[in-house]
């Protein structure tokens, strides 16, 4: 049930201040971290008339703000040119402004080491550059996927550093981002948000930030809730999507289609909801946040069988594409996978997005050369490999160019993201083997009998 809200002569003397200058929209929020979260969210405050200071260390992302260009591309030019060019939202590599805000709103990554530990390197250090110029009435709010307890025994001591007092002095909430990148149903205005504070005016001034762009907010009784409320969101998703990718390989065994299950079962108005297989987890948060629960119960010595259990199903679905290729292409030409030519198809880690993260593409480039075979990509959104903190070894290749007489000089093609916008009718014609991972073939409409499900 959501909490209410602190009215404005129960409140601190600076709160209130604050409380009055966000409902008339003359605060100015600050948003550091301008990717896949940060920058959907400075547009919609903007796009509000709310003014927007937006914070990144790297400086080409200012750069084309000003200039209102994009950087990513399911966010237009266009969108960006509306609001910036008039002023209302600006962006800035120079952390010694963070003083000027009257909210701060971190939206930054929270990856994992190499062994599965929470890395919050990048919230400590911005919340550093925070505590060293805070000034009171500020208020703070974490937008980054954690583990519960995050705020209150990891940003709030930081914070404090200074002299200033959490709830009285300054204030601090946590809200987790519910970014679906690629997601033109559900955008950032449209998404409920989250609010949690360990104390009554730091919720109510954190909502009233959210509700300012017009959005809904569910508050809860504290941030270590709010914090609970993300990383089940993503939990759910991560098991129920490893038990139909297990379920997946079990029906494989007996024959069976796991679409057509799961296209039949999905007309159960009740108790069922669709979840779909693929080559592996991508993406910012579902790889990612349930080893941030995993690590965190180990203090309260509880083991997460559950959970692990989950990530282990997904982290080898790669090795399980990897099979199923090598299968098909004995079964076809009598061929192994040392020396055949494979062209993968989509390096996104899902459709119509250019986002690599954690993407099992990326693995399954890896995995395929170290068996010999020679692997090309095609992916519209992603004409040359970026650099990655996990893949180094990729970066600088490019994307073969769209001809179908390429394809066919392929031994197989392997679909690993299913973007819109490819003939998929034409590439089950001209290729010679499809490895189809998302069933993105079901409807070429064509011959389909060199097209194995994976």
């Amino acid at each position: 049930m959501g909490q209410s809200l602190l009215s404005k002569d129960d409140m601190p003397r600076l709160a209130g201040a604050l409380l009055d200058r966000l409902r008339a929209r003359t605060a100015l929020i600050g948003v550091i971290g301008l990717g896949y979260v940060g920058l959907p969210l400075s547009l919609t405050l903007a796009e509000a008339g709310v003014r927007v200071l937006g914070f990144d260390i790297d400086p080409e992302k200012p750069k084309a703000i000003a200039e209102g260009r994009t950087y990513l591309k399911q966010f237009s030019s266009e969108r960006i040119a509306a609001v910036s060019r008039p002023g209302t939202f600006s962006a800035t590599s120079d952390m010694q402004r963070l003083s000027e805000p009257d909210v701060i709103l971190i939206c930054v990554p929270t990856p994992l080491t190499r062994h599965l530990e929470p890395d919050l390197s990048y919230v400590t250090r911005t919340a550093e550059a925070i505590a060293a110029r805070l000034r009171p009435g500020q208020l703070v709010v974490l937008e980054s996927t954690t583990y519960p307890g995050t705020t209150h025994e990891v940003l709030k001591p930081i914070l404090e550093k200074a002299g200033l007092v959490c709830g009285q002095d300054v204030f601090l909430a946590f809200s987790p981002e519910r970014e679906d990148p690629g997601n033109q149903t559900h955008t950032t205005a449209t998404i409920p948000k989250v609010v949690g504070a360990d104390d009554e005016a730091s919720r109510a001034l954190a909502c009233a930030v959210y509700e300012s762009y017009g959005g809904r907010t569910v508050p809860v009784s504290t941030a270590a809730t709010a914090e609970a409320v993300k990383i089940t969101e993503n939990i759910f998703r991560a098991v129920n999507i490893a038990l139909v990718n297990e379920l997946k390989i079990i029906y494989q065994r007996m024959g069976i289609n796991i679409w057509e299950v799961i296209d039949a079962a999905k007309t159960k108005p009740f108790g069922f909801m669709p979840f779909y297989p693929g080559p592996g987890l991508g993406g910012h948060c579902i790889p990612i946040d349930p080893y941030y629960l995993t690590w965190k119960a180990k203090e309260y010595e509880i083991s997460t069988k559950f959970i692990e259990l989950a990530g282990q199903v997904n982290s080898a679905m790669p090795d399980h594409v990897v099979q199923a290729l090598a299968r098909a292409l004995d079964a076809r030409f009598r061929k192994g996978l040392n020396g055949s030519r494979i062209l993968l198809l989509g390096i996104a880690y899902k459709k119509n997005v250019d986002d690599l993260r954690e993407s099992p593409s990326l693995r399954l480039i890896e995995k395929l050369e170290a068996l010999g075979a020679e692997v090309d990509y095609f992916d519209p959104f992603f004409p040359i490999i970026p650099q990655t903190r996990e893949h180094a070894a990729l970066a600088g290749r490019e994307s073969i160019a769209w001809t179908l007489s390429a394809i066919a000089g392929y031994d197989a093609v392997l679909i690993a993201t299913d973007h819109d916008g490819i003939d998929y009718r034409a590439l089950a014609a001209h290729a010679r083997l499809v490895v189809d991972t998302r069933n993105a073939c079901a409807n070429a409409q064509s011959d389909l009998s060199n097209v194995v499900l994976a």
